[in-house]
């Protein structure tokens, strides 16, 4: 094997990990439209860095993750920012009451949202009403 084919098997094996798990997109305006307009499920997490329930809620997403691929695959997932974009035009439309809020949208319709939870149970059952809509 020669050297340039194998700097490219073992740079392609390195970001197989990563893959897998790819990080949720980072909101900008028009980004949700857009993404519901191309037909996908959009989960929405609205986070701040400083916020202990967000990184809560940000462990169980991950896991869940983690346990099922069919999540990432499937579902649209988008961070927003509270502190840059907590009384921007998608907030205030969704009437998002604060950070911590997790929001499934598909189409024109909101199919949940959670408030400030972070039981595994009840972000499963929103994850899986979005695996739901998005393969359904």
């Amino acid at each position: 094997m020669d050297r340039r084919t194998f700097l490219t098997l073992t740079a392609g094996a390195c970001a197989l990990p990563f893959a897998a798990t790819a990080a949720p997109m980072a909101y900008t305006p028009g980004l949700v439209q857009e993404r519901l307009q191309a037909g996908d499920t959009v989960f929405l997490d609205f986070k701040a860095d400083w916020c202990s329930t967000c990184a809560a809620q940000e462990r169980v997403i991950k896991a869940l993750k983690d346990q099922n691929p069919d999540y990432e695959a499937n579902i649209t997932f988008i961070d927003v920012d509270w502190d840059a974009f907590g009384d921007s035009e998608l907030a205030t439309s969704l009437r998002i009451p604060r950070r911590s809020t997790l929001v499934v949208l598909k189409g024109e319709q909101e199919l949940g949202r959670l408030v400030a939870q972070t039981s595994q149970s009840a972000i499963k059952g929103l994850m899986d009403t979005a695996l739901g809509a998005a393969v359904g």
